[in-house]
C-alpha cells in the first residue's frame, strides 16, 4: 500500500505489496521488493536496490551521495538485501568510483538511531548496529558482528567474523574474528565469549580459540610466526582458519 502523500518517482520500481507511509520520498532508478516498508518522511535516492521484507523508519536517509569530496557525481549504487531494519535518522550512503562503485548490505541486520555507513562499505549478514555507530569509507563487516552505541571504525578497516566493538570505541586497525575490542584507540580484551556461546560454538571450541589468542597475542610472536602456530592448530577446529585468513589478508594491521 502507498500512501497518496508519499513523493515517488515515476522511475522508481516498487512491488505491489510494499507499504510506504506517507511524506516519504522515493527517488529515480530506485527498486524496493516485496513485503518491505518505508515510514513517514524517509527519503531513499540514487540508484538503490531494497530486498525483501526490509523496515525503514522515519526521517532515515538511504542511498544518498558519498560525504566524499572526491565524488563528482559518478553513476554508483547501493544495494540492501533482505530483512534489515533501519531505525529513525539512520543514514546509508551509496558508493564511489574509487572503489567498486557499490555500497552493500546483506540479510538481518539490524541498524539502530543515527547510524551511519559510509560510502562502499560492505556489510555482510546478522550484524548489531547499536545506536550512534560510524563507519567511515570502504570498511567491511563480517557475519554476526556487534557495534556499541558511538563505536567509530576508521576508513578500510576490517571487522572479522564473531568480533564485538564496545560502545564509545575507536577502532584504526582490523579486528580479528572472535574477538573484543575496547577503548579510544580500541584494543583487545579477550574472546567475545557470550556471543560465540549464543551462536552454538561449544566449550572445547572456545578454550581452543582462547589458545589461539594468546598465541597471537601473549607469546611475543611475530604475524608470521603466529600464523604457523595457528596452521597446527586448524585441525583441532576448522574456525581457527578465520584467524589465519585475517592475519594474512591485514594490510593495516591488526588492533593490538
Amino acid at each position: 500500500m502507498i500512501d497518496k502523500r508519499a513523493i515517488i518517482d515515476a522511475s522508481a520500481k516498487i512491488d505491489e505489496n510494499v507499504i510506504i507511509e506517507p511524506y516519504a520520498v522515493i527517488g529515480a532508478n530506485v527498486e524496493i521488493l516485496s513485503g518491505s516498508w518505508v515510514g513517514t518522511h524517509a527519503v531513499i535516492k540514487g540508484r538503490t536496490k531494497i530486498g525483501h521484507d526490509n523496515k525503514i523508519f522515519q526521517f532515515a536517509s538511504i542511498g544518498e551521495i558519498p560525504q566524499d569530496l572526491k565524488y563528482k557525481g559518478e553513476d554508483t549504487s547501493l544495494e540492501i538485501g533482505d530483512r534489515n531494519i533501519f531505525r529513525e535518522f539512520c543514514t546509508i550512503n551509496r558508493g564511489t568510483v574509487r572503489d567498486h562503485g557499490v555500497t552493500k548490505i546483506g540479510d538481518n541486520n539490524l541498524f539502530m538511531n543515527y547510524v551511519h555507513i559510509a560510502h562502499d562499505c560492505q556489510i555482510e549478514n546478522h550484524t548489531v548496529f547499536a545506536n550512534n555507530a560510524t563507519l567511515a569509507g570502504h570498511v567491511k563487516v563480517h557475519d554476526y558482528v556487534i557495534l556499541g552505541g558511538f563505536a567509530a571504525i576508521h576508513q578500510f578497516c576490517y571487522l572479522g567474523k564473531h568480533c564485538f566493538i564496545a560502545a564509545g570505541s575507536l577502532v584504526q586497525r582490523d579486528v580479528l574474528p572472535y574477538v573484543r575490542v575496547s577503548g579510544a584507540y580500541a584494543k583487545p580484551y579477550g574472546l567475545n565469549s557470550v556471543g560465540l556461546r549464543r551462536h552454538g560454538f561449544n566449550s572445547d571450541t572456545i578454550l581452543l580459540l582462547k589458545r589461539a589468542y594468546r598465541t597471537i597475542y601473549r607469546k611475543n610472536l611475530t604475524v608470521a610466526e603466529a600464523i604457523d602456530a595457528l596452521k597446527e592448530m586448524v585441525p583441532e577446529s576448522e574456525a581457527i582458519q578465520l584467524y589465519i585468513d585475517m592475519l594474512e589478508q591485514s594490510e593495516r594491521g591488526i588492533v593490538r
